[in-house]
């Protein structure tokens, strides 16, 4: 009985190479204009949250309004260039992490296809090692040693340990 296929895809030539150009000509047209933050960077900068981001609208709202209560020291013109960026990147932002999330979880469909598999296989290279197939053995101890006595289960007498 075969097992259950959760996922069965497959990428040509040709679709490989359209993402992989279309992923470049992202990273060119951003290329210059983006930052990579340090870890540090990244908590001391920290991100706006919603509450932040409407006080952000509010306050650009009241400087349209009122041009002449912004402080002399404050560029206006400048402010309006981030905010504008900030709106554009915010759209594209969502739409990439959109993309990247559908792609992680398809490969996660397909790594519990591949390890599931690997797990029947191995399984019989178990079993035939024990029946003294021809070669079987060789493979088999190859493969147990990626397996740990502390992970076993009911199912099977050695299991793998599950570090993604």
């Amino acid at each position: 009985m075969a097992l259950e296929n959760l996922i069965s895809i497959e990428f040509t030539t040709e679709e490989l190479t359209a993402l992989d150009t279309h992923l470049d000509g992202i990273q060119q047209v951003l290329a210059g204009k983006t930052v990579n933050f340090t870890p540090s960077q990244r908590q001391q900068y920290g991100s706006i949250g919603n509450q932040n981001k409407l006080i952000v609208d509010k306050a650009k709202n009241y400087m349209e309004q009122h041009p002449n209560w912004i402080p002399n020291f404050l560029d206006k013109t400048e402010f309006d260039k981030d905010y504008n960026a900030r709106q554009q990147m915010e759209e594209r932002t969502q739409r990439l992490q959109n993309l990247a999330q559908q792609l992680l979880d398809t490969k996660t469909l397909l790594d519990h296809d591949n390890y599931t598999n690997s797990l029947s296989f191995y399984r019989m290279m178990r079993y035939l090692a024990g029946e003294n197939e021809a070669g079987s053995k060789t493979v088999y101890e190859d493969m147990k040693v990626l397996f740990t006595k502390s992970a076993r289960t009911a199912n099977t007498d050695e299991e793998p340990t599950t570090d993604s």
